[in-house]
């Protein structure tokens, strides 16, 4: 494909503006349908946190890492990690070392080189199946969140409906930067015609707890951190597969050298963001859909939008007017989000031939009832694991992850192997 700008071209100042807004366009509801997961009272000062994050992350990929134009955004991985730890009683102070620790391993897996060797374990069937399961185990907070309001739940489920399908349609009929424009669109027209129903806000969001740039304590729950291990082997699979598929391309050259850079500071911010109280960054694979609307590969662009990002951060007042999106409108774009991650699965099943056989299906199958199953699964039953083994056991998505290995590599291993 023949584009405008390829990837180390610089734009004019006004082009370079114009292509940034679009990509901050893209990031900001990344990092919006990521505040679930903040602590009580602290929403506010967790949204900043992110907003800076992600911008840091994009302007050091763009100009060291992988320099290619790619959004990073909250891993869902790790927000499944959280979720999961914190239901289990984990604290702050043991959930989010775990992601500093797990920062660290994906680090140091790139800077010896060892990426290859362990990407070696990972067959099309796993990366498919790691790509499903991420959908799945999110259901039970989407639900949580369509339904958080009471008073209106038929509101909730009619709205869910028409919002998810005329986001298909729109996805589908769209062309240019309007079909990478469908998101955040859609975030601000439900939340107006949502609150024509219920009535709109009258104060913006604001911190109840006394705001803290870092972990007030560190400490460390061999349970957590190993769920975290497995949360991270998804995590590696996402960044490698980001970067590989925009720089195909794109027609980047050295890849591996762009892949080992890139993972290396992933790594770095997922310790930056573990030390701070967030979840850590991962690159989006969305971005060769806008590239390609654009006919602009330049890696150059998305440092408008990441520095608007960490502007954004210190603005508080700014945040907490964004921050005035409904819960349910929030889980009815996360339920279309996550809608996407299981059609690229579907789509990597076939590209990849990954099920051939009843077999193969089974294989894949097992894992996604089972993460179903946990995800879902009564507090009273989960307390009944040992503690060390509950952050474990009682996370869906790494038992899934756990399961498709076992059946992959031992117990359902396809003879050609």
């Amino acid at each position: 494909m023949q584009f405008r700008y390829n990837v180390n071209d610089r734009p004019a100042f006004g082009a370079m503006l114009l292509y940034g807004l679009q990509w901050l366009m893209i990031s900001i509801p990344v990092v919006l349908t990521s505040t679930f997961i903040a602590p009580e009272g602290q929403t506010l000062i967790f949204t900043q946190k992110l907003f800076a994050i992600m911008g840091v992350t994009m302007i050091v990929n763009s100009l060291w890492g992988h320099r290619l134009p790619l959004v990073a955004g909250p891993a869902a991985v790790l927000l499944m990690g959280i979720l999961a730890a914190s239901q289990h009683g984990g604290s702050s102070e043991a959930i989010y070392p775990s992601i500093a620790i797990g920062g660290v391993i994906i680090a140091l897996l790139a800077a010896v080189g060892l990426m290859r060797k362990v990407q070696r374990i990972f067959t099309p069937r796993i990366v498919v199946s790691i790509v499903v399961l991420i959908s799945f185990t999110m259901a039970k907070p989407i639900v949580g969140m369509i339904f958080s309001d009471e008073n209106h739940q038929l509101l909730a489920m009619v709205f869910a409906v028409v919002a998810v399908i005329s986001m298909a349609v729109a996805n589908s009929l769209l062309k240019g930067v309007w079909k990478s424009m469908v998101v955040i669109v859609a975030m601000l027209v439900g939340s107006l015609i949502y609150y024509c129903f219920t009535g709109f806000p009258t104060q913006f969001v604001t911190d109840s707890v006394a705001p803290t740039l870092f972990l007030s304590g560190v400490e460390i729950d061999a349970g957590i951190v190993i769920a975290f291990v497995f949360c991270y082997i998804a995590l590696f699979i996402n960044q490698i597969g980001s970067v590989q598929s925009l720089g195909e391309f794109v027609g980047a050259d050295a890849m591996d050298s762009r892949q080992k850079r890139g993972m290396i500071v992933q790594g770095i911010m997922n310790v930056v963001s573990g030390s701070m109280g967030v979840v850590g960054p991962v690159d989006y694979s969305l971005s060769p859909g806008v590239v390609a609307s654009t006919s602009c590969a330049s890696r150059y662009t998305v440092l408008p939008a990441a520095v608007a990002m960490i502007v954004l951060a210190f603005i508080p007042e700014a945040v907490s007017v964004l921050l005035t999106i409904p819960q349910p409108v929030m889980g009815v774009v996360l339920l279309y989000l996550m809608a996407t991650q299981i059609a690229a699965g579907l789509h990597m099943m076939q590209t990849t031939s990954a099920v051939m056989s009843f077999k193969d299906g089974l294989t894949l199958a097992i894992p996604i009832m089972f993460t179903i199953v946990l995800s879902f699964a009564p507090q009273s039953a989960m307390q009944t694991i040992p503690s060390l083994l509950r952050p474990i056991v009682g996370n869906g998505f790494v038992m899934g992850i756990i399961i498709i290995m076992l059946l992959e590599h031992l117990f359902l291993k396809d003879k050609k192997q």
